[in-house]
């Protein structure tokens, strides 16, 4: 097949896709029920966000979304920020995700972990633990409103828990067990727990991780919390005074579900908090419902004969919506530890193993897997995945064309653009859409999304700053602690008033679909021209010698060009010589521009990442500048607290004696 030029078509439908997607039935839904008819997507999509109450509120319909009290409308005000959705409703998401009588003996989940094995749960085994759990945070104190948290690994006991909470119109929050104890507490801080759940311990790959220095540290630094539950898993002791979760468990309960209103809180999400305090953000029950069953449904076309594999920790948004994976009564394949161990196929292996239908990737998965050499393909039974996901940053047109050359023949790639912000996706791939090389296939229903200039105005074919020009029921309710909501409004609406501002940037192209090149604020602005990192970095981590990879532009406060600083981290033993330079000055120059190439290469141990994988272009940057390091990143937000030290090294030596 060969490289592909970006734009080329890599997948188109089957011609039955219209009568074997849900997406093909909402259609015929639409039809039927609203007197709609639309023969293309463009259409459907157009009137998605043209008319909102109409599509919502189809939404709502399609899916059989249980209220307890029905709404008086759809959207009682479509003000950003303030949209007030389904005023009057009051229903509860745990009350959905749990499946009805027939589903009892179905599995809801199966479980991988390096710590403790395999492990199968049927969603009628998953509704009496919820219900026990339930039971047992209520003798705790736990009512609606009220605050309970995880420091905990992807496994049944932490789905369990946060369904439980949510049954009870308590707000959940969730830490992954990689965090250190200033960062955990940075987070639940804020929102003054009740409850904490933790591990005393886990392994990671075949290397045991004590978690009990950090769980002592942490509770002592969280005045407001009255009970801590620890969760038996790997450690190598127990966590001192802490309820053993036997006793948690251990008494039946009715499985209710506490009526609340659509804006009701269900749990909080944090940004990555590498320059400063975590942004708590506030999602709701109704909002993460009806978001997750319109995005599940429509976008990965997932149902009862589902399996979905996508790894992921606790602390990341794409673990609440795997969850919601139930919502849509498919089963969910999780797994905990080191998703790299014992090798880059492991992942393969479950996906296999388990006949995954829908499997998710990050695109620095997709790319290592390639640079490799794996071809799943070959190696591995994928016959039953019908769509990849793929999503966390952009992916290069070589991924797309190493998918469709070494994964699947016929399978959907849906790559997908989306946020902590909305726990859902902005622009990604539809079943009834083709599949563009290098490209995202255009908005999601509901989502009006385009790039705007500096001046507002709505650009194609040039990259812009992402904003949504419509509400979506995802948005947040707010942050947790926010009085008059000012860091909410100064996070999205400070640039264009009434319009929401993403910070990522991006192109639509004339047939609507669009490229994402990376956050707008690390950005680099060589002479004018605007550089998108995620183009560079797709050429040259192509290059054999190089692992990672960062950049960074120093502008020149006289309005030269500045200096385009590169970092790059080597293959072992690999040296940075003239050579090397030059194969990646050459590289630049040819697939993007002369723009593009760095004034100055420097060679690095590690690439600095954040917990969720996102590279610091940012806070390298300021850095170099002449910040200090304390000031602009908290290494405890770092997957490596040490990868930051290259960096400012190289910063003093860079600074005149």
């Amino acid at each position: 097949m060969g490289t592909p030029r970006q734009g080329d078509v890599l997948w188109t439908p089957p011609p039955d896709a219209r009568n074997t997607t849900v997406l093909g039935r909402y259609m015929d839904f639409v039809r039927d029920e609203r007197g709609r008819d639309f023969a293309e997507y463009e259409d459907l999509w157009r009137w998605s966000v043209d008319d909102l109450e109409g599509f919502w509120g189809s939404v709502w319909d399609f899916f059989d979304i249980r209220a307890h009290t029905p709404p008086s409308r759809v959207l009682g005000s479509s003000s950003m920020p303030g949209a007030e959705w389904f005023p009057g409703a009051t229903l509860n998401y745990a009350e959905h995700m749990l499946g009805l009588d027939e589903d009892t003996d179905r599995v809801a989940l199966v479980s991988h972990s390096q710590t403790r094995g395999r492990r199968e749960v049927t969603f009628g085994e998953l509704r009496e633990l919820v219900a026990r759990v339930r039971a047992g945070l209520v003798r705790l104190g736990v009512s609606r409103g009220d605050r309970v948290v995880a420091y905990m690994p992807n496994i049944p006991e932490t789905l369990a828990a946060m369904l439980a909470t949510t049954s009870l119109g308590a707000v959940w929050a969730s830490c992954a067990p990689e965090f250190g104890a200033r960062s955990v507490v940075s987070r639940f801080g804020q929102i003054e727990p009740k409850v904490l759940l933790a591990i005393a311990g886990y392994k990671y790959g075949d290397k045991p991780v004590d978690r009990r220095g950090e769980v002592a540290e942490v509770r002592s630094q969280l005045p407001s919390l009255e009970h801590v539950v620890e969760v038996p898993y790997g450690g190598e002791g127990s966590l001192p005074d802490a309820l053993t979760w036997d006793s948690l468990v251990s008494e039946a309960g009715p499985l209710e579900f506490e009526p609340v209103p659509f804006s009701h809180p269900i749990y909080v999400l944090f940004s990555s908090g590498t320059t400063g305090l975590p942004k708590a953000i506030v999602h709701c029950h109704g909002g993460i419902l009806i978001e997750h069953l319109k995005n599940l449904g429509l976008s990965w076309d997932m149902g009862p004969e589902d399996r979905i594999f996508w790894f992921s920790t606790t602390a990341w948004m794409i673990w609440n919506a795997l969850m919601s994976g139930l919502l849509r009564r498919s089963s969910l394949v999780m797994i905990d530890g080191n998703p790299l161990y014992p090798d880059l196929r492991e992942q393969w292996r479950i996906i296999e193993a388990e006949q995954a239908t829908i499997m998710g990737m990050a695109p620095a998965y997709a790319m290592s897997c390639r640079k490799h050499g794996i071809e799943p393909l070959r190696e591995f039974d994928l016959s039953r995945v019908k769509q990849i996901e793929v999503a966390g940053s952009p992916m290069p047109t070589e991924g797309f064309g190493w998918i469709y050359e070494s994964v699947t023949r016929d399978a959907m790639l849906n790559v997908g653009s989306g946020g902590t912000d909305v726990c859902s996706g902005y622009v990604a791939g539809m079943p009834l859409q083709p599949v563009y090389a290098g490209e995202m296939t255009g908005c999601l229903l509901g989502v009006d999304a385009a790039a705007f200039d500096a001046h507002g105005r709505p650009v194609v074919g040039e990259l812009g700053e992402m904003v949504i020009r419509k509400p979506m029921p995802s948005m947040p309710v707010g942050f947790w602690n926010d009085p008059g909501d000012e860091r909410y409004r100064s996070t999205y609406f400070d640039m264009y008033p009434g319009v929401w501002r993403q910070g990522d940037w991006i192109m639509f192209t004339e047939r609507g679909s669009c490229v994402i090149t990376g956050r707008s604020d690390a950005t680099l602005n060589r002479g004018g021209v605007r550089l998108g990192t995620g183009e560079l970095y797709g050429v040259i981590e192509e290059i054999p010698e190089i692992l990672d990879s960062l950049i960074v532009h120093l502008e020149d406060p006289e309005g030269g060009a500045g200096e385009l600083v590169l970092f790059v981290q080597l293959q072992e033993g690999v040296s940075l010589d003239d050579s090397l330079r030059g194969s990646i000055a050459r590289s630049l120059r040819s697939a993007l521009s002369p723009r593009h190439v760095p004034d100055t290469i420097e060679a690095v141990s590690s690439v600095p990442r954040t917990l969720t994988g996102k590279k610091l272009e940012l806070p390298v940057k300021r850095i170099l500048q002449g910040a200090d390091r304390d000031e602009v990143v908290r290494r405890d937000s770092l997957a490596d607290p040490n990868s930051i030290d290259a960096y400012v090294e190289y910063a003093l030596s860079r600074t005149p004696a």
